[in-house]
């Protein structure tokens, strides 16, 4: 073993890169040629040789080297990797100093927000600040307890509001999981809740998918006596199929009648926020159909900007409530079918009795595709098979809605 005055008298003899002198434990002294002196730890883990540097001397002298040698042996004992433990925590150390679950969660947003689009990062910041941190904010995110977090979001589904309740406490992991990331916690404690929350059972948008009853509704629509613009709009959403607030928002400059093409900018579409800056425009291929709706209705609102123009404002679009209005006035009610659900009319009857292949009825819809691994990726836009289906499905409806023969049709 050595001596810390053999250690302070140890030069490197001449003509040598270094000299190692040894101690106990596989600890070593390496004098280099240039007079610096360091401490070594060797070992072996998983079968792989390391070493672990402990310092240099005499900033750290004899008996300091050998506690490091020690600690290092123990946490291998214990099968932790000592130069793997000492990354984590420099990691840990790097990390800034607020520990509350508010501070970890707005470093988490920061991080987060600029992926998503300002509506879900709106939302999500606002159930923070109401539901979250009047209860659990200040507290150090280490320490909380499954019992704690479960009382903050009970608070939530006591005044009846079970989804937001349900996505607070998703929040609350996401906030967790990144804490455990950054070495703030050890683990998710919101794993211990699974089942503590009163099932949300989701409601989804009604939608007709029986042919007969799509066709009375389409024959509803041709009837309803309301003013063009509402009128069109409505006659628009099963032919079209886009989401609400992307058809009552759409644009003269975005239609091209001759061309039969409407483009919908990707600020426009729902997306990410970098989806929503950089993706590519949704293009909807227009039927004869909509180009013959679109020639009268250009007539009264072309001179503007808005294809449906609100009726005090013409610089806002009519309100999601104007088709709905409509849709309850004919007797279908948000249970039967809503504007959204047009959606989901179209997409089952495509597949189901046009026998369209899913994925160019996915592409109309503008979702977001992933691959077997789940990962995000761009299909080809199916333009032209696009165009062919929807004036099948225009073509469709308008049977259905003339009484014709209910049958299933091969796509082309």
């Amino acid at each position: 073993m050595l001596t810390d005055m053999e250690c302070r008298k140890a030069v490197c003899p001449e003509g040598k890169k270094f000299l190692r002198m040894s101690d106990a434990g596989s600890m070593y002294l390496q004098v280099d040629a240039n007079g610096s002196k360091r401490w070594f730890y060797k070992y072996t883990f998983l079968g792989k040789e390391k070493l672990m540097a402990l310092g240099g001397y005499p900033e750290v002298g004899l008996t300091a080297a050998r506690r490091l040698r020690d600690e290092a042996k123990l946490l291998k004992a214990t099968g932790v990797d000592p130069m793997e433990q000492r990354k984590i925590n420099k990691l840990k150390a790097m990390n800034p100093t607020g520990e509350s679950f508010k501070a970890v969660a707005l470093e988490w947003l920061e991080k987060q927000t600029p992926q998503w689009s300002d509506v879900h990062a709106k939302r999500c910041t606002r159930q923070l600040e109401r539901d979250i941190y009047p209860y659990i904010g200040g507290r150090k995110i280490n320490e909380l307890e499954p019992v704690e977090v479960l009382a903050a979001v009970r608070k939530t589904e006591q005044r009846g509001a079970l989804e937001t309740a349900e996505r607070g406490l998703q929040l609350v992991g996401q906030v967790f999981r990144y804490a455990v990331a950054t070495g703030r916690a050890a683990r998710d404690v919101t794993a211990d809740l699974k089942g503590a929350l009163t099932p949300y059972r989701s409601k989804h948008f009604g939608a007709i998918t029986d042919p007969v009853k799509l066709g009375d509704l389409m024959r509803a629509i041709h009837a309803y006596r309301g003013g063009l613009i509402v009128k069109t709009a409505l006659q628009l959403a099963p032919v079209l199929f886009q989401r609400p607030g992307e058809l009552r928002g759409a644009a003269w400059s975005e239609i091209d009648i001759d061309g039969a093409l409407w483009k919908i900018p990707a600020h426009r579409m729902k997306r990410s926020k970098d989806g929503k800056e950089n993706g590519d425009d949704h293009l909807v291929p227009l039927p004869n159909q909509v180009i013959e709706l679109l020639k009268p209705l250009k007539a009264l609102t072309g001179h503007g900007r808005l294809v449906f123009p609100g009726e005090r404002d013409h610089d806002r679009p009519i309100s999601d409530n104007s088709v709905r209005t409509a849709l309850i006035a004919m007797g279908y009610t948000s249970d039967l079918q809503t504007w959204h659900g047009f959606r989901a009319t179209a997409r089952t009857l495509l597949a189901e009795k046009l026998n369209f292949d899913p994925n160019i009825i996915e592409a109309q819809l503008a979702h977001a595709v992933k691959d077997v691994n789940g990962r995000a990726y761009n299909r080809t836009t199916y333009l032209e098979q696009r165009t062919k289906m929807m004036q099948s499905w225009a073509d469709y409806l308008d049977m259905l809605a003339a009484g014709g023969k209910v049958i299933s049709l091969k796509a082309a």
